[in-house]
């Protein structure tokens, strides 16, 4: 700086006496002021644009930084947005599934309610039918009460009813002698109550049962029958046969011995013994 004040000095001197001026000494010090002003100025502005360039140099890096976080940002926003569309795919395909789901269940419950109407409507005739074949086996349960109440009441015949099984219980001396298979006259009167009853009962299965006591055969009527198994058989199917006979269905008759072994009091006691010999006329419903 003092060098290019020197050389302005210098130039001065050389200009004034080139011109062969004399220039005053208060207009020298104006000019060595003013060139100190400008150097100053000059310094300053210097300075200014050191601040400046450092300001400058502090803006490109702020810049930069915000084109990096800016580019990083729009990277981030772009993945965002390729996430989300993925994302949309994933949902819309879920959203398609579930929808998809929930028509088949509303498909099945309507034909599970169908079925379950249905079912509801079977249950409900069967009940009905269950009735209908209660009171229909109440009835001839009745119209058995009243059609065989002199043979009820010499307790040669019991009648009992339990869930829809009807069972007529008749001892063997009302219908068959002693040691005979075959029934005797008053035996088929007493049959053929029964027979008024139920030949017109189609619905239900009639079973004949053949009992007897634990007394073993003996002397020549076991050569005809050798135990209570092939007696208590031949009764049974002789009673069979004349309900057949009568015009009851073969088809709903079974004929069944069941001999000693199936005794309903104590073999100990003659009156336990007259009422395990028996004929049991048991009406059930088909199978």
């Amino acid at each position: 700086m003092v060098k290019k004040v020197c050389l302005l000095v210098t130039v001065l001197l050389l200009s004034l006496g080139l011109s062969g001026c004399l220039v005053g000494e208060g207009k020298y010090l104006k000019k060595v002021e003013e060139a100190e002003s400008l150097d100053k100025s000059l310094t300053s502005l210097q300075q200014q644009y050191k601040v400046l360039s450092a300001e400058n140099d502090t803006l490109k890096s702020t810049v930069e930084k915000l084109s990096k976080d800016l580019n990083t940002a729009t990277k981030e926003k772009e993945k965002l947005l390729a996430d989300n569309k993925e994302l949309d795919k994933v949902l819309k395909a879920k959203s398609d599934t579930l929808s998809k789901n929930i028509a088949d269940l509303r498909q099945k419950i309507a034909a599970l309610e169908g079925e379950n109407a249905a079912l509801k409507d079977e249950i409900a005739n069967l009940k009905k039918a269950k009735e209908e074949e209660v009171q229909k086996t109440s009835k001839t349960y009745e119209d058995l009460l009243e059609k065989m109440k002199s043979e009820i009441s010499q307790g040669q015949v019991t009648i009992s009813e339990l869930k829809g099984k009807l069972t007529v219980n008749m001892v063997d001396a009302v219908l068959f002698d002693s040691g005979k298979a075959e029934v005797k006259p008053e035996g088929l009167v007493v049959l053929q109550k029964v027979v008024d009853i139920v030949k017109n009962i189609k619905d239900k299965a009639i079973r004949i049962e053949g009992h007897t006591d634990n007394d073993q055969i003996v002397g020549a009527l076991a050569k005809k029958y050798p135990t209570n198994w092939e007696l208590s058989a031949a009764r049974a199917i002789n009673v069979t046969r004349y309900l057949q006979q009568q015009g009851i269905d073969p088809l709903n008759l079974s004929a069944i011995a069941y001999g000693e072994f199936k005794p309903v009091a104590d073999n100990t006691s003659r009156e336990g013994k007259a009422k395990n010999r028996r004929i049991e006329i048991i009406l059930v419903p088909k199978e």
